[in-house]
């Protein structure tokens, strides 16, 4: 294996994982921004009142994009696997 396609196989590898993760970590962070202003206005400082709500927001986000992640994590380890071959020479 060369460095060429070890640096290649990582990029791919980094750029697949950010690309899978920006629709959860962003459902994540708008809901806690929008559940702090809210609080930050009506002065509430509950800490389950921002839990819950971004719980189910990130699993409504999950269940939503799970078809997204399953093609994509199943196009990334098919291309994986087809560059065994050249991994070996």
């Amino acid at each position: 294996m060369t460095m060429e396609l070890a640096v290649d196989i990582l990029r791919n590898l980094l750029q697949t994982g950010l690309i899978l993760s920006i629709p959860i970590l962003g459902t994540a962070t708008a809901v806690g921004l929008i559940v702090s202003f809210i609080q930050s206005i009506t002065s509430l400082q509950e800490q389950t009142l921002t839990f819950v709500p971004k719980l189910i927001c990130v699993s409504m986000a999950i269940v939503l994009s799970a078809n997204f992640i399953l093609k994509t994590l199943t196009e990334f380890c098919i291309s994986m696997i087809s560059m065994i071959p050249t991994m070996a020479q």
